[in-house]
């Protein structure tokens, strides 16, 4: 039975809700703080994610762009033998060559936050 209200197209037995402009602000504000899910916010507030992304678009909050990766290159791994006659052994030793011909020599126990400042250091250049 209708209560002579349009629903604009919302399933039956369910009225589409009004948010104010405040409410769409708060809404919006919460999805933006660190660590917030878009899908987690819309949930608490009764919302499809998918409206919460047109708010935040209309309010020119575009999504962070995805982090800049570096680019895939091509990498040789040289056979023990070939190793050993360079000189290099079994050290377990990582030459890193970088596109304008620098080299750069890490041993297996370089620590994984050290290379990645100096990757990152030379990937500003």
């Amino acid at each position: 039975m209708s209560d002579g209200k349009d629903d604009g197209g919302a399933a039956p037995g369910r009225r589409r809700r009004s948010w104010t402009l405040d409410e769409k602000r708060r809404i919006i504000d919460e999805s933006l703080e660190d660590g917030a899910s878009i899908a987690e916010v819309a949930r608490r507030h009764d919302l499809n994610a998918n409206q919460l992304f047109t708010w935040r678009r209309q309010c020119g909050l575009e999504p962070a762009e995805p982090k800049k990766l570096a680019p895939i290159l091509p990498v040789t791994i040289t056979p023990a033998a070939a190793a050993e006659e360079s000189g290099l052994g079994s050290s377990g030793q990582i030459e890193i060559v970088l596109a304008e011909g620098e080299r750069i020599l890490v041993w297996s126990d370089v620590e994984t936050a050290a290379l990645t400042r100096v990757l990152k250091a030379l990937s500003r250049r």
